[in-house]
């Protein structure tokens, strides 16, 4: 069960993925945030960000539609409250705190003060984010900039950095490439697809701002795939996720190239997912011996 990534050593390869379980308040209150390998937080902006208004989740088929915002309270807050407050219940828990940015600059802010905590063992750069330098063009999209954003936070960083890609991309590996020759310690995927719903009566989107992000079941043949890509076109450790929810999936997972294995939106509609799924792998662990299922 012991995991290794850079910087950290986990008890087991399980942690949440970004933006599904807060600075983890309240999961505490569901079970014991130890059984966790490492615990990824929100992703945080420099200034706190109330994220969009209206309507922003849609269920779907396996799956669900989401337009949060990345709503955080900004990097001053996290600092002086979520940190503090995870080192004081959870000292042993490896915490990888997510960045994120609409400008290199912004991402260099918050990557120079969060890589400063005492309890932050790594960053995960989230490169989703919209760059406005760019007119919007989000910085994982284009390997020039991902490479650009990846090098500058790495060279603003105390600790490893892992860089978090999204599969809206024609060819994913390129970018993994881009952001290894950047300087990644590690790359983390997949985000969320960009998807829609309409309402039938309607015709008009179901989510208020029209795109969101899907998640869910749905994805894990996707992430798989994108995974295995990757693994066999960069060598460095992978954070998969994308649809994983049972122990079966983190098999699948580790199948594909994946070192460790974040769980995503299965936080939302299994109860004390996480600790389930751990004991799901581990039993099918001891009776097909794991070791077979590496790739």
């Amino acid at each position: 069960m012991r995991t290794e990534l850079p910087g950290i050593t986990m008890k087991s390869p399980l942690m949440p993925a970004s933006g599904t379980f807060g600075f983890g308040q309240g999961y505490a209150n569901q079970y014991d945030l130890n059984t966790l390998g490492a615990l990824v937080t929100k992703s945080t902006t420099f200034d706190p960000r109330v994220g969009n208004q209206g309507t922003i989740y849609a269920e779907g088929p396996s799956s669900t539609l989401n337009a949060v915002g990345l709503k955080n309270p900004g990097v001053a807050h996290v600092l002086a409250h979520e940190l503090p407050w995870l080192a004081s219940h959870y000292p042993d828990l490896p915490i990888i705190a997510s960045i994120a940015g609409e400008t290199t600059a912004e991402y260099v802010a918050v990557a120079t003060q969060l890589s400063q905590a005492p309890n932050v063992a790594a960053l995960e750069l989230n490169i989703s984010c919209p760059n406005v330098d760019r007119g919007g063009l989000s910085f994982g999209v284009d390997p020039a900039i991902a490479q650009a954003v990846t090098a500058a936070v790495v060279q603003a960083s105390l600790v490893p950095v892992y860089v978090k890609l999204t599969p809206n991309v024609t060819d994913i590996t390129v970018i993994a490439q881009a952001v290894a020759a950047g300087g990644a310690s590690a790359i983390a995927l997949i985000n969320t697809l960009v998807g829609m719903r309409f309402d039938a009566k309607t015709g008009q989107p179901v989510i208020t701002r029209g795109t969101g992000g899907i998640s869910g079941p749905a994805l894990l043949p996707l992430a798989l795939h994108m995974v295995y890509q990757v693994h066999q076109a960069v060598d460095l450790p992978i954070i998969g996720m994308g649809g994983v929810s049972s122990g079966a999936d983190v098999l699948e997972m580790q199948a594909a190239g994946a070192t460790a294995v974040a769980i995503g939106s299965a936080n939302y509609y299994r109860q004390q997912a996480i600790p389930n799924i751990l004991a799901e792998y581990q039993e099918i662990t001891e009776d097909h011996h794991a070791a077979n299922y590496r790739a």
